[in-house]
């Protein structure tokens, strides 16, 4: 009678094969996973925010605050009548310039600056921009002047004025000082010459130092965009 070699084909034990399968299917996943681990570190790399280089923005006149500040809710007049808040600020990034319609100098620059800042933004940046003056002499800046005096710069910008002591507590949250100075029978305003940029959370975000240079300004700007995960 003949004996059963001890040592059979493995390849056709059934649980065997069973084994191989599943081993098979284990590297599978493994190396599918390792790709996409790979795959999802290059897209991370290419499309998240790139870091501020902060000192090469104050060399572009752009200062960045360490944390973006939350400021007290207010409400105010555009040049339109219409109520305006810091809702209004939600959505767009916004250039903010405190000053007035009687400012024989500082004022008007800024405004036209501004106005040439925003002219020459690609047509995505520009749409989600927007340019407010804050009166800071609401007494003889009433909705009707400043409806003359803004839209002169550009049609969009946008002019506030409002409650003296309104006013006041947003120019302090937004570091403006400014004081009424007599001059005879008339008064000016002295006032801080920087520009203030809002994020579109609503929050302080940066500012501007004057002088201004547009192409320095609109360099920062992009940089600013492109870092804020909005």
């Amino acid at each position: 009678m003949s004996q059963e070699s001890p040592e059979k084909d493995q390849s056709s034990h059934p649980h065997l094969d069973a084994d191989r399968k599943r081993g098979i299917r284990r590297t599978v996943v493994v190396l599918i996973l390792a790709v996409a681990l790979v795959i999802g570190m290059l897209v991370f790399n290419v499309t998240r925010a790139p870091v501020v280089d902060r000192e090469a923005l104050r060399e572009q006149g752009a200062v960045l605050l360490e944390q973006p500040r939350r400021f007290t809710d207010f409400e105010l007049v555009d040049h339109r009548g219409e109520s305006f808040t810091r809702e209004d600020l939600k959505g767009k990034w916004t250039f903010i310039f405190f000053g007035f319609t009687h400012c024989p100098d500082i004022c008007p620059l800024a405004m036209v600056d501004l106005s040439r800042l925003v002219n020459e933004l690609p047509a995505d940046m520009a749409e989600q921009t927007q340019v407010l003056m804050v009166s800071l002499d609401p007494a003889r800046d009433t909705p009707e002047v400043l409806a003359d005096y803004v839209p002169y710069f550009h049609e969009d910008f946008v002019g506030v004025t409002g409650e003296f002591l309104t006013i006041r507590r947003f120019a302090n949250e937004l570091n403006v000082a400014f004081a009424k100075v007599t001059q005879g029978d008339d008064y000016t305003v002295d006032h801080s010459g920087h520009i203030t940029l809002i994020n579109p959370k609503g929050d302080y975000h940066a500012i501007f130092t004057s002088p201004f240079n547009t192409g320095s300004m609109q360099t920062a700007y992009r940089t600013i965009v492109n870092s804020f995960p909005f």
